[in-house]
């Protein structure tokens, strides 16, 4: 829905990074009138993420994106060179690496139930942070959602009923500010919340470079006394990592004799860089998470709410999920239906993994000094991860297959990404979630369920037909199960029936009672 200019806007998104414009779009799905603002003038081109997860592949995949983002993934591949031939050879699946560890996708046991159960988005992995950045415009501008760029938020007030933002063009009256702006970000410093956390001890470089000599390089990972640098996997390629000293404006932008310095500083070489292809990036291992991901009527998501080290694009898919999550939950308190403390779930259940995913990083941290014992640490870990049980663990854990929620319900399933699932007509149950709505999978002979959900018709889509377990799942609209059973549903079986009832008070409010259309066959 697009934001009329003479209108105040339900929502107001402050950053047009991925978290942003994946939340305005969510936004948009549920009838919000939402407009994003950013600061800069033209996207950025800069060395970022180089991959999505499972579930932020997921999540593209139920909103009609998954075509889009495979064909990306085919192209990087393509661009990579001998990293390309080397991944094709190994299957589709993407590993990434630890703490400079790569993963063998040769040991990945890839019958493991949690990995097998979301095979339908492998194909997808390889979408580079710009790229993702172009597909989600697309997306938002199909929507009519506004992208302000070139402006910047300066100030703000929350009213009780609403926020008042200064920006550099002008006020703007919403009823809710969500702040995706980044690490630095404005809106979190104006509301006033605490960021605590760790102090860095490294600074990195992430650039695409022309390098006149690049056989003095070790092709991957190589270490030091001082860190740890990587060439590749695509040529050009390079990432540093240097303990020691951290420039204090991290945001001054990166020279090429910066890049060149620290790289023969690490590897031992008098390499040389001729230029740089693209903006390159600095970075460091600073970890820290917000107080509150709400104060009032002021929302944080992505890096505005969490940073650290970028091993892996955590960060990038952890703010995916914090959209993913966020953006349903405002929607169902802006149109009137939300359930008594719907919104302060979103804190609940994504700040844990926040903190995982921090901790995640600093173990990496320890792994990549260049003193003895985390050298004697990273031959051990080595060791593990090179055997068949050790790199299945991490690469579940980097996937984010095994990411839950601690949900009320008995089934396995529940507070789990939903699997992979065909309703009876040969589609895919990921295939009816394009405009955002709870899906209700019922295989029961009768369609018990379906004829359940039925006061919920316009928040709850129901899929009908087929004969396997689970026999009822109720995934919500960030494709997390909110219920589930094995049950057929039979008459006289309540304890099935009442938990989809109570699961859908609990997530999609009370009932309309007046269905706007019938259980789909």
């Amino acid at each position: 829905m697009s934001t009329n200019a003479n209108e105040d806007p339900d929502v107001t998104v402050a950053g047009a990074g991925p978290v942003g414009l994946v939340l305005a779009a969510e936004l948009a799905l549920s009838g919000v009138k939402v407009q994003v603002l950013e600061r800069l003038a033209e996207p950025a081109e800069a060395n970022k993420a180089m991959s999505v997860n499972v579930p932020t592949a997921e999540a593209l995949d139920r909103r009609g994106l998954l075509a889009a983002a495979q064909k990306v993934h085919r192209e990087t591949l393509e661009k990579m060179g001998p990293f390309a031939r080397v991944a094709k050879a190994g299957g589709a699946r993407f590993t990434g690496h630890f703490a400079g560890l790569v993963l063998d996708p040769g040991l990945v046991d890839e019958s493991d139930p949690e990995l097998a159960a979301h095979a339908a988005v492998a194909g997808a992995m390889m979408v580079p942070q710009p790229r993702l950045e172009a597909l989600l415009t697309e997306h938002l501008t199909r929507l009519g959602v506004p992208v302000r760029r070139g402006v910047e938020v300066t100030s703000l007030e929350d009213t009780g009923d609403g926020v008042l933002v200064g920006t550099t063009a002008g006020p703007v009256r919403t009823g809710w500010l969500a702040g995706c702006d980044g690490g630095h970000s404005t809106v979190r410093r104006l509301a006033g919340i605490a960021f605590p956390g760790t102090d860095p001890e490294f600074v990195g470089y992430l650039a695409n470079a022309e390098i006149a000599d690049p056989e003095k390089l070790v092709n991957g990972w190589a270490w030091s006394t001082r860190g740890a640098y990587r060439y590749g996997p695509q040529p050009g390629r390079v990432t540093t990592l240097e303990f020691g000293d951290v420039p204090a404006d991290r945001s001054a932008p990166v020279t090429l004799g910066e890049v060149q310095a620290s790289l023969r500083r690490l590897s031992g070489t008098d390499v040389t860089v001729t230029a740089l292809r693209a903006t390159a990036t600095r970075w460091t291992d600073n970890a820290r998470q917000a107080a509150t991901y709400r104060s009032g009527r002021v929302l944080l998501a992505g890096d505005a709410a969490h940073v650290h080290a970028p091993f892996g694009g955590q960060g990038l898919n952890l703010g995916v999920g914090d959209a993913m999550n966020l953006g349903w939950k405002l929607g169902a308190m802006v149109a009137g239906w939300a359930p008594e403390g719907l919104l302060d779930t979103y804190d609940a259940e994504r700040r844990p993994l926040g903190a995982w995913v921090l901790d995640w990083t600093r173990a990496q941290t320890a792994m990549m000094r260049g003193d003895a014992k985390s050298a004697a640490l990273r031959a051990i870990v080595a060791d593990l991860l090179g055997t068949r049980d050790g790199t299945t663990y991490a690469v579940k854990k980097i996937s984010g297959v095994t990411q839950h929620f601690d949900l009320p319900g008995g089934h396995p399933l529940v507070g789990r990404f939903a699997p992979d699932l065909w309703p009876a007509d040969g589609s895919r149950l990921a295939d009816h979630g394009h405009d955002g709505g709870f899906l209700l999978l019922d295989r029961t002979s009768g369609g018990v369920f379906a004829r359940l959900a039925a006061p919920w018709a316009g928040r709850v889509t129901s899929v009908t037909g087929g004969h396997a377990t689970p026999s009822g799942v109720l995934v919500r609209p960030d494709g997390v199960v909110a219920w589930a059973t094995d049950s057929t549903g039979n008459t006289g079986d309540t304890d099935s029936t009442a938990g989809l009832e109570a699961a859908l008070r609990r997530w999609a409010g009370a009932p309309s009672f007046s269905p706007e259309h019938e259980p789909v066959a």
